[in-house]
């Protein structure tokens, strides 16, 4: 509707659901006596922070498509969802888990971040970070309750950074990024819960039997792209895992000989 002034809102503090989407607002401080928000949609606006005045009982507000800057001023307890897609946010940093000990689902998708160092809110189920710049994946060993993990379209060439303290981890997505050997995927075997890979338009998903390599470096995979593991993939990989042990063990052997 084109809003600019939303003051009139003031008075009608009894209000717990409100869409304020596709206006021009540039401030909700008149919100701030809506003490009994439960919801609030703000997407299509042309917000530059998302700070606002503490209130007690919101449990879900979605910032979609403002022109917001950082995560600075973000403080509402019972707070369980929060969108911040398609922003102009540079840094993770701002987040408290002592002001945001409720949240469980953050959306981060769109933005221009470029690294998970910072990330303050350690008690996340889902974490969305798909379409931004990410190339370094930091400060993940906090994230210990998180179940999902979305990374498509960012510029990881490595997969340094996972932990076995993220007991919880059941779906990554990674497509889309440069992820060019499967050594890299080794590194999620620290994952003891991860269920659903996908690493589609990886350079690596060109290389011949990419789903067999995946899948015998990562045996407890039940999907891998989002296509169920077959019985006999399975067992095919198994074959492909045990002869590479024993290349190894060969070359380890070779090597001792040559040293001795």
């Amino acid at each position: 509707r084109g809003l600019t002034d939303i003051s009139l809102l003031e008075r009608f503090i009894h209000l717990r659901y409100v869409d304020l989407s596709k206006n021009k607002l540039k401030d909700l401080a008149p919100l701030s006596s809506l003490t009994q928000l439960l919801w609030l949609k703000v997407d299509g606006n042309l917000l530059t922070s998302a700070s606002m005045q503490e209130l007690p009982y919101l449990q879900v507000i979605s910032f979609d498509r403002n022109c917001i800057t950082d995560l600075e001023g973000i403080a509402h307890p019972l707070l369980a969802n929060l969108s911040l897609k398609e922003n102009k946010i540079q840094t993770v940093l701002g987040l408290s888990h002592d002001q945001l000990f409720s949240l469980q689902v953050l959306e981060l998708r769109g933005n221009k971040i470029e690294t998970t160092a910072g990330l303050g809110v350690s008690k996340l189920k889902k974490l969305y970070l798909a379409k931004n710049t990410i190339c370094s994946l930091e400060g993940l060993e906090e994230f210990e309750q998180l179940e999902t993990l979305h990374l498509r379209d960012n510029k990881l060439e490595a997969l340094n950074g996972f932990s076995d303290r993220m007991k919880c981890l059941q779906y990554l997505n990674l497509r889309s990024n440069g992820i060019r050997s499967f050594r890299e995927a080794e590194k999620l075997q620290v994952l003891p819960m991860l269920q659903a890979l996908v690493l589609m338009d990886n350079p690596c998903a060109e290389e011949p039997d990419y789903r067999l390599e995946v899948l015998s470096r990562l045996p407890q995979l039940q999907r891998l792209d989002k296509e169920s593991i077959e019985e006999e993939e399975r067992e095919e990989a198994e074959k492909i895992h045990q002869a590479r042990k024993e290349k190894e063990k060969v070359r380890t052997t070779w090597c001792g000989d040559k040293e001795v």
